[in-house]
């Protein structure tokens, strides 16, 4: 069958991305839905030609946040919450436009002076509703810190300059010792009563990231996703959304979910270990979702612990903490702790049921260590399985390229190409086969129309949820159809946001060339170690993979320059191609010496 050319959409350029990143500063189900739930979700979302024609297009997209809301978290909403869109409705358009302006840009001080929107008109006139609601204050106190902030520095000069010794001076260098001088807070019109100006608080945005956290399920992504997904630069999968499918299931869930983040945040800003840990202890959840993050956050203090030996703390952590990767790093601490008998039982316990071959792995080195310094026999550890090994000496044509680049223009050829792929080609090829598995609208698995993926992607159940489907979509590399399914799909779906697609990477030409090149057989073994444990298996893949499209064959091939080495899960990459009689080898390279 004659292969269909593949039409992709023209690329943007970077100019367009860095336009649209200015345009932004300032600013799960049991089953498949009904055709109503899904027409709703499209109706409050709906795809337009050009959205940012309209000049309101920022406050359109604020309210289609706040429908959404209305229509699937209604029973989560606070009265304060329920309030806040009722009136914000009621508003004209200017003010909310001007709030929604004021809501997507940095911090909560604006002074009206640096508020220009052609659309929004006359900024005095729109703000007078937001000031009667309480929402804008005009009489916020500041600390002098944030006075700083909103002030140039001939400002800071005209209202604070009696009590300035050197006037030539930076900015930053006055505040530590005007700071002792002007310790209270006042409002601005207090602290600069010459200027010509206003300065407008928000007092509400605590109440909008609440409501952005409910829509995205965190508090990482921001209002910014709409006008790069109105752009074109971010196209997501439109996944069907039930009631079911939503992330925080309840206000307690929402007031834990803020709670975790605000923790989160004392943790990192340095505050007492004891005291982070014990609020964290105390929170009860019912939410295997907020539970796991939780368990992140545990794993992360216990982490920062034994970085400052603090190691009864990381004991503590780690014993109670169900985060992968806990089990390893308290039997780790506890033989730095010279506990070795209770490292030994508890790397023994492990050993029989590892939960994951990085686990395994740092096993074989750990118990042979342990039993030896409790004064056992030795353990003979099985020899490393020998690898195809090329050494090549290269002259360095161009520092600014990495080795990588340096090996694949020397052994690539025009009957036997080489692309350097590192972790791209296998998880590409992974994604587009097992495409509706991986977006299959499971419950907890999707809550809004921007999410690259799963939010449980990296969650043990991840394939166990969804093994039917997964079954489904690897049986076609049995029959032979993966390889069409495949060239559709990569044409389907170009372009749309992908946890294990790199489109960047994925040419038509390197795809064509992979599938003529890799057995089925292959691709299988390399799927399913995928679905063992995608967080730790889809990294470490061989840097460079060559081709030789007449004999329909392959090898790849791991890079390491001069003093590097070959980490864990590159070697665990290597042991299982080799296991599976996978063409592997391992290039390191040495820099010729260049004749000046």
């Amino acid at each position: 069958m004659e292969r269909q050319k593949v039409r992709r959409p023209l690329k943007i350029t970077w100019l367009r991305r860095l336009l649209s990143l200015f345009v932004c500063i300032g600013q799960g189900v049991t089953g498949i839905c009904t055709h109503n739930q899904y027409s709703l979700a499209m109706a409050l979302f709906p795809v337009t030609a050009n959205p940012l024609d309209d000049p309101f297009y920022y406050l359109n997209n604020f309210m289609q946040v706040l429908d959404w809301l209305e229509h699937r978290y209604a029973d989560v909403l606070s009265v304060e919450e329920q309030r806040f869109i009722r009136e914000f409705n009621g508003l004209t358009r200017e003010s909310r436009g001007l709030l929604v302006r004021m809501v997507m840009r940095k911090g909560i001080h604006f002074r009206a002076g640096k508020l220009h929107y052609p659309e929004i008109g006359d900024i005095a006139s729109a703000v007078e509703p937001l000031l009667a609601l309480g929402w804008v204050d005009e009489q916020a106190p500041l600390t002098l810190e944030a006075l700083f902030e909103v002030l140039l520095k001939a400002e800071i000069l005209q209202c604070l300059g009696s009590a300035i010794d050197q006037p030539k001076g930076k900015k930053a260098d006055w505040l530590p010792v005007l700071s002792e001088q002007f310790a209270q807070p006042q409002c601005f019109r207090d602290w600069c009563p010459t200027l010509d100006d206003r300065l407008f608080s928000l007092t509400i945005m605590g109440l909008c990231d609440r409501l952005r956290l409910m829509f995205f399920g965190n508090l990482y992504q921001d209002w910014s996703e709409f006008v790069l997904a109105d752009l074109g630069i971010f196209t997501y999968e439109k996944v069907e959304f039930c009631a079911d499918s939503r992330g925080l299931r309840s206000r307690e869930d929402v007031d834990a979910c803020l709670f975790l983040h605000e923790q989160q945040q004392q943790f990192e800003a340095g505050e007492a270990l004891a005291e982070v840990v014990e609020r964290i202890n105390g929170l009860t959840l019912s939410n295997p979702w907020l539970q796991r993050r939780r368990d992140k956050l545990l794993f992360q203090i216990g982490q920062h612990c034994e970085r400052i030996a603090d190691f009864s703390t990381a004991l503590g952590l780690y014993r109670q903490c169900a985060y992968p990767g806990a089990r390893l790093r308290l039997i780790r601490v506890l033989e730095r702790c010279e506990e070795y008998e209770l490292a030994l039982d508890l790397a023994t316990q492990a050993g029989q049921s590892p939960q994951s071959a990085a686990e395994q792995q740092q096993l074989l080195r750990l118990l042979p260590r342990l039993r030896r310094k409790l004064g056992g026999p030795a353990m003979k550890r099985a020899s490393p399985r020998e690898m195809l090994r090329l050494d090549l000496q290269l002259p360095r044509v161009d520092p600014a390229l990495s080795v990588e680049y340096h090996v694949q223009a020397h052994l690539s050829e025009e009957t036997a190409p080489v692309h350097y792929v590192e972790n791209s080609l296998i998880n590409s090829l992974f994604g587009l086969l097992c495409w509706p598995a991986i977006f299959a609208p499971l419950p907890g698995a999707f809550f809004h129309p921007f999410q690259r993926g799963p939010v449980d992607l990296l969650s043990e159940d991840f394939h166990s949820r969804r093994a039917d489907l997964f079954q489904a979509c690897l049986a076609e590399l049995d029959d032979g159809c993966y390889r069409q399914t495949i060239r559709e799909r990569y044409a389907q779906k170009w372009g749309v946001q992908s946890p294990f697609v790199f489109w960047g990477v994925l040419s038509e030409e390197l795809l064509e060339q992979a599938l003529d090149c890799l057995p089925a057989e292959h691709l299988k073994h390399w799927f399913n170690r995928l679905l063992l444990d995608i967080k730790a298996n889809r990294a470490g893949m061989p840097d460079l993979i060559q081709f030789w499209p007449q004999q329909k064959t392959y090898r790849m091939i791991e890079v390491k320059g001069p003093g590097d080495r070959l980490q864990d899960n590159q070697l665990r990459w290597l042991e299982f191609c080799h296991e599976h009689q996978m063409p592997i080898a391992v290039c390191y390279v040495q820099w010729a010496e260049q004749d000046v």
